[in-house]
């Protein structure tokens, strides 16, 4: 790397941090631009924060020599088992089954990326509770990282527990988290989950269906469940999608169908 020839950002802070307090030096417009969270919060900053929410997890996950990952995504309301008996519906507790197949999944998806180094096909979640916790915790089941896409929102926005501490990621925009979902996926896992779930599926089946996204796995865990929430071939039958549009994806039930078919896709 070259010789810095300007003055360091930081060192620049510092001495701002230091100069004389005068009526001047208190005024909102004399702080460093860089510095001024004010200033960076106004509305016509906004394609600022863009970039830097881009760029910030771009960087982080850059320095950690992520190559690739695998996405799960899933509702935050599915419970584990042991607490099922809590759900708020009988279909939430019957679902708390893909809380085990998410996690047995996530193991041994880990288990793989660490026989290869450890930075390919990295568990990626939305770092929330329900399956994305059930992610985390698989990976951290096998002893490897995992990364979380956490959001600011009203309800549910704390990451849990078992996302790896440097690769938790907290976002103001949907779309650069959706973003960041997509950039690196070498399978997308999708759990029986809401409205999230539902936007996060669709924006991935629709780049890939246009040719904006390289195609990979699109896995929907539960038959019956998608099948029930979508009438996929009333799609297709309306001509609103081509029947090939039906390809993009495949039902599994299990860790180890959805396994098999991530490890064997390219001769698919």
């Amino acid at each position: 790397m070259s010789k810095r020839i300007f003055p360091d950002a930081a060192n620049d802070l510092t001495a701002a941090n230091e100069i004389p307090d005068t009526p001047q030096t208190r005024a909102s417009a004399y702080k460093l631009a860089f510095s001024d969270q004010d200033f960076l919060l106004r509305d016509e900053l906004r394609p600022v924060r863009f970039q830097l929410e881009l760029l910030k997890p771009q960087m982080i996950m850059d320095e950690h020599a992520i190559q690739s990952t695998v996405v799960m995504f899933g509702g935050a309301r599915i419970p584990e088992p042991e607490k099922a008996a809590t759900a708020r519906t009988k279909t939430l507790a019957n679902l708390s089954v893909y809380y085990d197949q998410a996690r047995i999944l996530a193991q041994k998806i880990t288990e793989i990326s660490l026989s290869q180094g450890g930075r390919d096909m990295v568990v990626t979640t939305g770092g929330g509770p329900g399956v994305m916790e059930a992610g985390n915790r698989g990976a951290a089941d096998a002893g490897g990282i995992s990364i979380g896409l956490n959001i600011v929102l009203p309800h549910e926005q704390a990451p849990n527990e078992y996302v790896t501490p440097n690769l938790c990621f907290n976002f103001h925009y949907f779309a650069i988290r959706k973003m960041h979902f997509l950039m690196r996926a070498k399978a997308i896992c999708v759990f029986p989950g809401g409205f999230g779930t539902l936007d996060e599926l669709f924006e991935a089946l629709t780049l890939i269906q246009t040719g904006r996204m390289s195609p990979v796995p699109i896995l929907l865990f539960g038959r019956a469940f998608w099948e029930t929430i979508v009438n996929w071939s009333a799609l297709a039958d309306a001509g609103t999608i081509s029947d090939d549009d039906l390809n993009l994806f495949r039902f599994v039930d299990t860790a180890d169908e959805a396994l098999d078919l991530i490890m064997n896709w390219s001769a698919r």
